[in-house]
């Protein structure tokens, strides 16, 4: 009973992350930039390492805003090198960022060694270690950017779901602007969950609902609804796991995502073919079984 005590704040953070980072999957997913969110990640990363160099507390209020000023940065860049006749894929720009910002934040840790413990926790993240206030803090942003998306919807999807039409987004709509909006609400996202929970779970709970939802949904609603049921079984089964197993929390929830996405693709082919065959005529499968 002591060690599931020990786990609420973990599995509430979880739940937390699940709510926003499932509904940003869907237009991540749509709009072909799967990686978006390990770019912004990095271009925190250097953000903070940069407050460390110049003297900040890494923990502190200053190397937050720090990191943050680096991803409206990235965001800035992500909405600039958009191409509307999509010559060059944007995840290529997203790609070439990420590598760059890699490579500065190397060179600025090779600086700050004495710190260097600080930005492995913000990289790699520890959700066991996830405070009250944590919490609280971080459920009350995430609402207010909900709050903010779910305002603004129908502008984001129409962005968002243009982008594998040939039409185009409504002629009315400033999509440079709403581009940004949407990249520097993620990044106020990808800055706070990193810190929380890591890259790699952060990714999961991204990318992974979308996905798995998609495979059984094609409208929207549907697959938010199967995102957000499947984060929250896979975050309650992968702490559970975590415990019985004595393994990492967080590496426990990532495979336990994996897992999942694998029995749901097993089930969709097999409903499919199923389908199939019962779409079939009845003189086609007498001859199948003949």
């Amino acid at each position: 009973m002591e060690i599931l005590h020990f786990l609420i704040l973990p599995f509430l953070a979880s739940l937390i992350l699940t709510g926003i980072h499932a509904y940003l999957g869907v237009h991540v997913v749509e709009r072909g930039v799967i990686f978006v969110d390990l770019a912004l990640a990095q271009i925190a990363a250097l953000g903070a390492t940069t407050a460390i160099l110049i003297g900040m507390d890494p923990h502190g209020t200053g190397a937050y805003w720090m990191s943050l000023g680096f991803t409206f940065v990235g965001a800035g860049i992500f909405t600039f090198v958009r191409s509307r006749q999509k010559r060059i894929p944007l995840e290529a720009f997203i790609g070439i960022t990420y590598a760059v910002a890699s490579a500065a934040a190397i060179i600025a840790m090779s600086k700050a060694t004495g710190e260097t413990e600080h930005l492995k926790d913000m990289l790699v993240g520890n959700i066991l270690a996830v405070s009250q206030h944590d919490v609280i803090k971080t459920a009350l942003l995430y609402g207010a950017i909900g709050i903010f998306h779910f305002i603004f919807r129908k502008k984001f999807l129409a962005i968002s779901l243009s982008h594998n039409t040939n039409g185009g987004p409504q002629p009315n709509l400033n999509v440079r602007l709403w581009d940004f909006l949407f990249y520097a609400s993620f990044g106020f996202v990808v800055t706070s969950s990193v810190a929380i929970a890591g890259v790699l779970l952060v990714f999961c709970y991204l990318v992974v609902p979308s996905v798995g939802a998609m495979l059984f949904a094609d409208r929207i609603g549907t697959r938010l609804a199967i995102g957000w049921t499947m984060g929250t079984l896979v975050s309650a089964l992968g702490c559970y796991c975590s415990v019985f197993f004595d393994t990492p929390t967080g590496a426990t929830i990532v495979c336990t995502f994996g897992a999942v996405l694998v029995v749901m693709a097993v089930v969709k082919a097999v409903f499919f073919k199923v389908r199939q065959e019962q779409a079939q005529p009845a003189e086609v499968r007498a001859r199948q079984v003949v």
